[in-house]
């Protein structure tokens, strides 16, 4: 890996120019900064990567296996009323997160109070989650619990990007890669442990919750807000604070700020427009990403005949094999580069999809084996997708860039719910969806294929 050096850091209000000869996979500045530490520390790590392992209470158990499944069950309304419903709560909270995301991290770069908002918005999240123990199964509360979730989405992308930021403070050019790697992979692990306790401590009923009244979900809540309080603890304690060291620039007010976002973006646009083809490219894979966790429980009840327990049991399975995929391939990921690692995931993504498809009168089997092939390949995407991004920011714009970061993504989140309906309104069969779903992932390789893996740097 080439040795780099670091820019010179200038007050000023303009976006950093660019440099054409710095490669990607150089962490540029931050070699020279105490932005990044000089060496990777395990206990550093781990303490960043407990975040990650306590946000599967969210990911997995809220949005996506749990809570989300029973918010659109019968005892909240019609069936494709209250999904429709949901979605239109998330489009919502989508749209937020794209107005603001990149303000809110742009401002905690200036104020060098990251870590102060990952801690506000994580725990405002934690008690989002804590407030759904509220939600009884009765149309009347459906609102309240379209609300939690709606809003829970807003303020986790908001911690997402100050935690995604901290990703420079962690790690050094050559470990950005296999750390990464080890916070995706975390993440799943701790989904698989929470996911078992929720399956056997309220679903089988181990801890003696009442079957009515929707109690075991509604419990599983609690437990999920004290798992994802506690084990976001250690960051807050073990990384020190960012103190806006790198690209120091003055703070402006909470309007002004977009009016800089936009001199950035134009400025980027016109110097590096590679890393804009990035950010389009990996929004729209990213969606065919979220869509394949999103719609994967949805296809496992409806076409393979999963009941509740088996999609969680499938749950935990698809969570061991994304967890150890993501860390293994960590590793490739600082040897290789992040593209190769992106580009073969998706492939193995578009193959899998297929598999699923043409194979879908073959029953469970093919669910399990094709469906685990497919959670093979989505956590180093993810992971890979991060890295690549991290290695050119500079220091002082993380926060900034992984807010543009999390807007892009959220711009473009209507594609894998829009093409698995259409598909599925189209030919009348739950599993075209995966048609549309493979369809947002070749279309986001299509867009990553010309990007250059070694391009412009922010300077």
């Amino acid at each position: 890996m080439a040795d780099m050096t670091s820019p010179d850091a200038t007050p000023r209000d303009t976006a950093p120019a660019f440099s054409a000869t710095t490669p990607t996979d150089a962490l540029a500045a931050a070699v020279a900064t105490d932005a990044a530490p000089e060496r990777t520390r395990p206990r550093i790590v781990i303490a960043w990567g407990l975040w990650d392992w306590g946000s599967a209470a969210f990911n997995a158990v809220v949005t996506t296996f749990v809570f989300t499944v029973y918010l659109t069950s019968e005892s909240f309304g019609p069936s494709g009323v209250v999904e429709a419903q949901l979605g239109w709560a998330l489009s919502a909270a989508g749209l937020l997160i794209a107005l603001l995301a990149p303000v809110t991290g742009q401002r905690s770069d200036t104020s060098g109070r990251r870590k102060l908002w990952l801690a506000v918005n994580t725990y405002i999240v934690v008690a989002m989650t804590a407030a759904m123990v509220f939600v009884a199964p009765d149309p009347s509360f459906l609102w309240l619990g379209l609300l939690l979730v709606a809003a829970g989405n807003v303020f986790f992308e908001f911690a997402g990007v100050n935690y995604n930021a901290m990703l420079s403070q962690v790690s050094t050019p050559r470990s950005i890669g296999r750390v990464s790697g080890i916070g995706w992979g975390m993440g799943y692990v701790g989904g698989i442990v929470l996911l078992l306790i929720v399956y056997f401590g309220f679903i089988q009923g181990l801890f003696g919750v009442p079957e009515g009244d929707g109690w075991p979900v509604r419990l599983a809540m609690l437990v999920s807000a004290a798992w994802f309080g506690i084990f976001a603890l250690p960051v807050l304690f073990a990384v020190p604070e960012y103190r806006g060291v790198g690209v120091r620039r003055e703070r402006v007010g909470f309007f002004a700020s977009y009016a800089r976002l936009g001199r950035d973006i134009a400025r980027l646009w016109r110097e590096s427009r590679h890393t804009v083809w990035f950010l389009l490219s990996s929004a729209v894979f990213r969606d065919g990403l979220a869509g394949v966790f999103t719609f994967g429980g949805v296809l496992a009840a409806s076409v393979f005949g999963f009941s509740p327990g088996e999609v969680i049991i499938f749950a935990v399975a698809a969570n061991v094999v994304a967890g150890i995929s993501t860390i293994l391939v960590g590793t490739l990921d600082d040897r290789l580069g992040a593209k190769p690692v992106i580009v073969t995931a998706l492939i193995g993504l578009v193959v899998s999809g297929m598999l699923v498809f043409l194979l879908h009168d073959g029953g469970q089997i093919v669910f399990w084996t094709a469906g685990l092939a497919l959670c093979l390949f989505v956590g180093p995407a993810q992971s890979a997708s991060r890295t690549f991004l991290a290695r050119i920011i500079p220091p002082g714009r993380e926060g900034e860039v992984f807010g543009l970061y999390a807007t892009t993504g959220r711009a473009v989140s209507f594609l894998a719910p829009t093409m698995f309906a259409l598909f599925v309104s189209v030919f009348g069969a739950a599993y075209f969806g995966i048609l549309g779903i493979v369809l947002v992932l070749l279309v986001g390789l299509a867009l990553l294929i010309p990007v250059r893996a070694k391009q412009d740097v922010l300077r």
